[in-house]
């Protein structure tokens, strides 16, 4: 009797070893192998996290979160100001500083998560409306109130939107062009240009993706 419980122990640690290192090799290498294989051929891109590159190939972010494009924090200031000779985001205390001038670094996320009729939340809006309307008025250009549309003045529901409206890139055409001395018409193109309709024609709204359209927009004023 001890020999034959001895005997099955045996065979029973063998046969969950044997099974152990197939699951393994199946879970652990194999499978793993494949979906990468499979991603990496088929989805490339997206499999790497959806990587945005300069003209000389060097990563700059992810077309998928968005990013801020602020001067350096003066001493005293509480939050730095925007560097206006790029396309501003919408707002969102959660996006860390751009890879266009100095290194991305995520800090949290979060969307404007107060009731339509919050007091605070309506001072902030018509704090961000005056904002917008001062830093994209030029000395041949003013932009009136009523032109800023919602996505500049509320951050989106995670926070970490990359995009734009059409309309806010287009209310911020005519700074970006005076702030770095080019033609409005060159500035309006690349908006043009990196402006994404609707998917298959119907569903979600036009949009614009501001890493891209800075980074586009780096590479023209370099040459």
């Amino acid at each position: 009797m001890t020999n034959n419980a001895v005997s099955n122990t045996a065979r029973a640690l063998g046969a969950g070893l044997r099974a152990l290192l197939a699951l393994t090799l199946v879970c652990g290498v194999t499978y793993p192998l494949a979906v990468t294989g499979v991603a990496q051929t088929l989805f490339s891109d997206k499999a790497n996290g959806s990587e945005t590159t300069d003209s000389s190939g060097q990563v700059v972010g992810s077309s998928l979160i968005g990013q801020r494009y602020d001067l350096p924090l003066k001493e005293g200031e509480e939050s730095p100001a925007p560097d206006l000779r790029w396309f501003q985001p919408r707002p969102s205390n959660g996006l860390g500083s751009n890879s266009v001038n100095t290194q991305y670094s995520l800090i949290l996320s979060g969307a404007t998560n107060r009731s339509g009729d919050d007091e605070e939340l309506i001072q902030w809006v018509k704090d961000a409306k005056a904002a917008v309307v001062k830093d994209n008025s030029t000395a041949t250009y003013q932009v009136e109130p009523a032109d800023v549309p919602a996505d500049a003045v509320t951050s989106s529901a995670s926070g970490l939107d990359p995009h734009i409206s059409p309309a806010y890139a287009k209310l911020q055409v005519q700074r970006v062009a005076d702030k770095n001395g080019l033609d409005v018409q060159q500035v309006e193109d690349l908006v043009a240009d990196h402006t994404t309709g609707r998917v298959l024609g119907f569903m979600g709204e036009p949009r614009v993706n501001v890493l891209e359209l800075n980074t586009a927009l780096r590479d023209l004023t370099q040459n």
